[in-house]
C-alpha cells in the first residue's frame, strides 16, 4: 500500500530555475471527488494511472501504475476539462527533492514547489525560494485546479 506525505508551497522568484531541467507533463482526472482521485498523465513518452484517496491532514494513500503511453494518450481524451499542462523541475536538496511545478493553460501563472516527506513531523529546511505554504489549501489541489483553473482566481 502506497501512501504520499507532501508539503506544498507557493515558488518566489526565479532562482529555482537554474537548479534543474523542467520536464513536460500533461495529466487529467477521471474521477476527482474529495473521496478519490483518478488521473491520468503523460510524462515524456511514458504513462501513468495513479489513484489517490482522501487527504488526511499532509498523508493520503497513493497507488501509480505504469500504462502504456498510447493508452494514457487515449484516456486524456476522456478526463474531466481542462487538463492541467505543466513542467516540472526536480531540484534534489540535501536528503530531500523538491518538485517545483509552472502551470501553463487555465493555469498560468502558477508555481508551486512540493516535497515529500517521510512523516508528517518531519522537519523540512525551506530554500529562499519558497514563499508561503498552501498545504491545507485545496484550491491548489492538482484535481480542484480543472474545476477552479488559477486565472480565474
Amino acid at each position: 500500500m502506497g501512501k504520499e506525505i507532501e508539503r506544498k508551497f507557493l515558488v518566489s522568484g526565479d532562482d529555482w530555475r537554474s537548479l534543474g531541467k523542467a520536464i513536460r507533463y500533461r495529466q487529467g482526472y477521471l474521477s476527482s471527488t474529495k473521496e478519490r482521485v483518478v488521473r491520468v498523465r503523460t510524462i515524456d513518452d511514458s504513462g501513468f494511472l495513479t489513484i489517490k484517496g482522501i487527504t488526511e491532514g499532509l498523508s493520503r494513500l497513493e497507488f501509480e501504475y505504469d500504462i502504456p503511453a498510447d493508452d494514457a494518450g487515449s484516456l486524456l481524451d476522456l478526463c474531466e476539462k481542462p487538463l492541467i499542462e505543466k513542467t516540472r523541475t526536480k531540484i534534489p536538496i540535501g536528503e530531500l527533492v523538491w518538485e517545483v511545478d509552472e502551470f501553463f493553460g487555465d493555469n498560468a501563472g502558477l508555481i508551486v514547489a512540493e516535497v515529500e516527506l517521510e512523516d508528517e513531523s518531519q522537519s523540512v529546511d525551506l530554500p529562499s525560494w519558497i514563499g508561503e505554504e498552501v498545504s491545507g489549501d485545496p484550491r491548489y489541489f492538482n484535481s480542484n485546479l480543472i474545476k477552479h483553473p488559477y486565472t480565474s482566481w
